[in-house]
Order: C-alpha cells, then structure tokens, then sequence
C-alpha cells in the first residue's frame, strides 16, 4: 500500500497535475478533496469531465465516473467487486475504493487518453430492434455504422503513419540528399557522354547495354515468379498432406467397431439434436413468427405522413426520459439483490448465447462435413472412370507419402544449397558495388583536389598518357620501334600536355574568383539562415501561446455551458416547488372543505394527531405494564412452581404404573411355573 501511494504521490506532483503532495498531507485529505483529485484525473484522460464536483449530485457524479471507468474497462479489485458497495465506495470517498482507481489510472494515462478519444466515436448508440424496422431509422443506423468503420480504417491509417518512423526533417534530408546524388549522376553521365563520343561504335554499346539490363530485370522477375511457384507447391503439397490425414481420421472413426463408442456418439447426436429442435429452432420460429406479425401489422396500417412520425418522435423522447427516471431510481435505491440478480442474469444471458452460437457453429461443420464427403465421393467416382481402377490402398498411399517426404527433403536441401550460393553471390556483388563506389568517390576527391590546386583535368591526361603509353608499348612490341621514335612521342605528348595547361590557366584563375564568390554566398546563407531560424522560432512560442489561450477560453466556455444547463435546470426544479406552493396555498385558503381536506398540511395534520393519539395509548399501556408488573412476575413465577410440581406428579405417576406392570408380569410367571 505504500508504494501505490507513492507512486500515486510521484505522478500527482508532475506534468500536468503539479498537485505538490506528499505522503501525509495525501492521506489526510477529505473524502471529497479525494474525489476531486480523482475526477481531475479522469478531465486529464477526458477533457469532458473537467467539472467542480460540488456543484454535482452525488448520484450524478458516481454514474459519470462509473460509465467513464466501464469504457476505459477497469475492473475493482477484492471484495469491491459487488456493484453496490463499489459505488457506496465511491460516493462517500472511501481510500480503499479511490486509491486503487488512481494507481490504475497514473499507470496508463497515455492509453487510456487514447481509448476515451476512440470511445466517443467507437462506441455504438443502443438502438431497440423494433425501431430499426422503420426504414429511415434502419438507414440512419447503417450510415451511422459505416461511418464508425470509416473512422476506424482513418484512425488505424493514421496510426500507422505516426509509427512508420517518417519525419518532414527526415524526408527533407532524403529530399536534399536525393538532388544531390541526382546531381553527381548528371555530372557523371555528361562525363561518360564525352568519353564516348569519340567512339565510332557508341550507339551500338548503348544498345547493347539497355538490352543487357533489360534482360537482368527479366531475369528477376522470372526468378520471382519461380520462387512463388515453389512457394505454390509447397503450399499444395502441405494441403494433400493435410486432407490425407483427414481422410484417415474419418476412416478411424467410421471403421471403430465398439459398441461404447458408437453409443456415445449417438447419445450426443441425440442431444444436441434435441437442444436443437427443442429450444434453438422453436426460439428461431418464434422470432420469425413475430417479425413477420410485426412487418403484416406495419403492411395493414395506413401510410403515415409528418404528423404521425413527429407524434412517434414525441413518445419515444417521453419513453426514453421515464427510463431514465427508473434508471436514476434503482441506482439511488442501490439494491444489492436486484444487483446480485443483475449479475447471475447477464451470466445466464452469456451462457445462453454461447450456446446458441456453439449450436450454430456445429450446424455450420456439419454442413461442411456434408459437402467434403460429397466431394470426395464426386472425385473417387471421377478416378474410377478415367483410370477404370479403384483408388490406391492405405499401403500405397503410405509408400507414395514417405516417397514424396523423401524427395521434398532432397528438394529442400537443394534449395538451402542455391539459397546460400545466391546469398554469396549477393554479398560478391554488393562488395563489387562496394569497391566501385570507392573508387568513384576517391576518382571524385582525386578531381576536386586537382580543382583545389588548379590543375583540374591531369588524372584524365594521366589516364590518357598511360593508355598512350600502353598502346605504345604494345606497338614497340608488335613493329619493333626504335627509340627515336619513342622520343618524338615523348616530345609530342610533352607538347600536348603543355598545351593543355595553357588552355587550363585562364580556366583555373576564373575558378578562383567563382571560389570567392562561393564563400561569400554561403555567408550570406549562413546569416540568412540563423535570421529563418530564430523568426520561425519566435513564432512557433507565439503559436504555442496561442494554442494554449484557445484551450483555456474552449474550457472556460464549457464550464460556462456546463453552469448555464446547471442553473436552467435549478431553475426549473424552483419553478415546479413554487408551483405547488402555490396550489398548496389555494387549497388551504380555498372555502370548500373538499378541497381543504387535500392540502398537504391539513394530511400532515390529520397524521400528526393519529399519531398523537396511538402515542397517549402506548403510554398508557406502558403504564399499566409498570404498576401490574410484580404483581404479574409472581403470578408467571407461582405458574411455574405449578408446572414444575404437575410435571413432578406426572413421573411420579410414570414410576408407580412401570411397577406395577412388572409385579403382575412376575406374578403371571409363577403361576405357569405352577402349572407345570
């Protein structure tokens, strides 16, 4: 119990209760102070209960706080399970009913905030089954009910959304990331363009590779189309597996020869067959009966027009408010046996729908089982005639089952063996994607530091100088040049080179004034930036404030409209007392005597002096109890000294008749000895 309070104690003090309790100034509150805190609670979890309990009848706040904890499914713990007593708990402030309602709540606040915002839309409205015989009532239902279907694919979607992990940062990073890459792509395709523009037979290689990758992807989808096949079979195989040992169990069954077993089929044949043609089927029948009498007294009644339906509207608002009456009656009545009653009712109710839909579920197998022997007698009629043979034996049908479990392990052993070799050769290509990647990023860098040092384009020239130098060794080796003309290719790529780095200086010093121009973008950027930052910073405060002035006016508004309804229906509770003062007024003032005799104070008056009468003759009674009561003790005690001695007298008397029977037995005796 002490840790509950001070888990209770903890919560309290925090976001968003600040209550700043603690041990001793919690257990000292007041029942009502209690009661309070608890209902503060339950205007966290929902924001319509978010009301002053003074200002509430007791009987009122008991079932406010019961239907809210009946939808957020708290259960009483002990003996508080008894209704009654649980809602005496709750009206008096009781701690052991209270406290335990707070701990369970402080618990799960955050779910069960959520489970009062689905409550309001989820739970469906009680509508009587004879109302929604009418057509515009049944319409309105059903739209009503695929509304609430609406809103629960809307909420799940929407849950879904929150915990799929997605961000707007994180979709902005990818948003900037992805145009970036876009951008090097671009940057790289155009590089690769110029590389193979040269080329006389590009268009061709370009061909060949679009018609390279499109086969690859062809590949894919018929490697996917394989698997799901396999996947196919492997399903149709597991379900021959599965009607083969049904077929078994229903031959074991059907070829057990004893007796016992037959008859206890039979025996529950029987009763469930009588269950069915005694109680479900006569009640299916009746209900029918009754719909339909029902449907022929709507059919035989004129068509109603606007007045009808509005008058219909009228008594079914007065019926609805007299059973809200009786409602509030037995609930200030609080009857435990009619609660006890209650409870043993719905169990009965339980366990009767549960048999009806276990009878339900046993008619629906049987039909089931029904239509599988149909087939089965259709299919082994259909292999007899297209094979003109009989269906294999049990034997057989074992060899071919263990057959095929043979061949399905062979089967998936080889699977195993081409899953990990693909799952090889998955990770060698991911690790050729790998090395690719690195070589693009240091070629990038590589490109970018010959950028930074202004001799951009040299790792190409480089490339270029060793292919040269590649095809020139190659043709030193096939013709045999001489180093003479080795030289003059030296000299004529040295020329070439020198070239290019004049044609690259007027390149290079534009590239610094561009680098110049780069840095003092990004600080312009860069204060920009902090300029964006603390203006939408400033306003998010000011959104946030104002987020919290509309939520305090929307509960200043309905606690406004709450006192607003209190006092109207004050108010009338008022008029009604004056109204009947008044009546009262008039037929105590009224001449006739008739109507006089009405009043209510002439009633309590006629009462008073019954009452007065009946109280003077119990007195006087009581008064002559006290004089004759010695009198009356020794007559009771001489009474008793009577009955005592009569009673000794009696056995006296017993005695004296016992002996005398047993004399004349053994006076009898003697004279037969006599005899003799």
């Amino acid at each position: 119990m002490s840790e509950q309070l001070k888990f209770i104690v903890e919560q309290l003090n925090r976001d968003p209760f600040k209550k700043k309790f603690n041990l001793i100034t919690f257990d000292s509150l007041e029942p009502m102070q209690l009661l309070q805190i608890l209902n503060d609670v339950l205007a966290e979890i929902d924001p319509k209960q978010a009301i002053d309990i003074r200002e509430e009848m007791p009987e009122q706040t008991v079932k406010r706080m019961c239907s809210l904890l009946g939808i957020l499914k708290y259960k009483p713990l002990g003996n508080l399970s008894d209704v009654s007593n649980f809602r005496q708990g709750l009206v008096t402030g009781s701690k052991p009913v209270v406290h335990p309602i707070l701990h369970w709540l402080l618990q799960r606040v955050p779910e069960l905030k959520k489970r009062a915002y689905l409550a309001r839309f989820l739970v469906k409205l009680e509508v009587p089954a004879d109302f929604l015989l009418d057509d515009f009532i049944g319409d309105t239902y059903h739209q009503y009910e695929e509304l609430v279907e609406e809103f629960k694919a809307y909420h799940k979607e929407c849950e879904q959304l929150r915990t799929s992990g997605f961000s707007t940062a994180d979709i902005r990073r990818d948003i900037s990331a992805m145009e970036e890459e876009k951008d090097q792509l671009i940057k790289r395709v155009e590089r690769l363009k110029k590389r193979v523009e040269p080329l006389s037979n590009h268009q061709q290689m370009l061909d060949q590779a679009k018609q390279l990758r499109v086969e690859k992807e062809r590949e894919e989808s018929l490697t996917h189309q394989k698997q799901d096949q396999k996947n196919q079979l492997f399903q149709v195989e597991q379900r021959l597996l599965r009607s083969q040992q049904q077929l078994k169990d229903l031959r074991q069954a059907s070829a057990d020869p004893s007796p016992e077993s037959i008859m206890k089929r039979l025996e529950e044949d029987i009763k469930i067959n009588s269950y069915m043609v005694s109680e479900k089927l006569p009640k299916e029948l009746e209900g029918m009966k009754r719909t339909v009498q029902y449907l022929q007294k709507v059919a035989s009644e004129p068509a109603m027009g606007q007045a009808d339906i509005q008058e219909l509207e009228d008594k079914i608002k007065e019926v609805e408010a007299q059973m809200k009456q009786l409602i509030e009656q037995r609930m200030m009545r609080n009857d435990p046996i009619d609660d006890k009653l209650t409870l043993y009712r719905q169990q009965a109710s339980i366990i009767s729908r549960k048999k009806e839909s276990k009878a339900e579920e046993l008619q629906e197998a049987r039909e089931k089982l029904a239509a599988v022997e149909r087939e089965l007698k259709q299919r082994t009629s259909q292999t007899q005639i297209s094979h003109g043979e009989e269906v294999i034996s049990g034997d057989e049908l074992k060899r071919l089952v263990a057959k095929l479990r043979s061949k399905g392990i062979a089967y998936k052993k080889k699977r195993q063996e081409i899953a990990e070799l693909k799952a090889e050769y998955g990770v060698l290509q991911r690790t050729e994607e790998i090395l690719k990647q690195r070589h693009e990023t240091v070629q990038q860098r590589l490109q970018t530091v010959e950028a930074e040092k202004g001799i951009s384009g040299y790792s190409d020239t480089q490339e270029e100088l060793e292919r040269v130098s590649a095809i020139k060794s190659e043709l030193d080796e096939k013709k045999g040049r001489t180093l003479d003309d080795m030289s003059e290719m030296v000299k004529k790529l040295n020329s070439v080179i020198a070239e290019k780095k004049s044609a690259l200086a007027p390149i290079i010093k534009e590239l610094r004034s561009l680098r110049q121009r780069r840095e003092e973008l990004n600080q312009e950027y860069d204060e920009k930036k902090t300029r964006y930052e603390s203006c939408a910073a400033g306003l998010e405060s000011n959104r946030s404030k104002l987020e919290q002035e509309v939520k305090a006016l929307r509960e200043e508004i309905a606690q406004n409209e709450n006192q607003y309804h209190y006092i109207n229906a004050m108010s009338e509770i008022i008029e009604m007392q004056i109204r009947r003062a008044s009546e009262e007024m008039k037929a105590y003032v009224s001449s006739d005597p008739q109507e006089r005799k009405k009043a209510i104070r002439e009633v309590y008056m006629k009462n008073i002096a019954e009452q007065e009468l009946l109280g003077k003759k119990l007195r006087e009674e009581q008064k002559m109890v006290r004089e004759n009561h010695s009198e009356n003790m020794e007559q009771m005690k001489m009474w008793r000294d009577l009955e005592q001695l009569l009673e000794c007298k009696k056995k006296c008397f017993i005695k004296a008749q016992n002996k005398v029977s047993i004399g004349q037995v053994i006076q009898e005796g003697g004279e037969d000895r006599l005899v003799l």
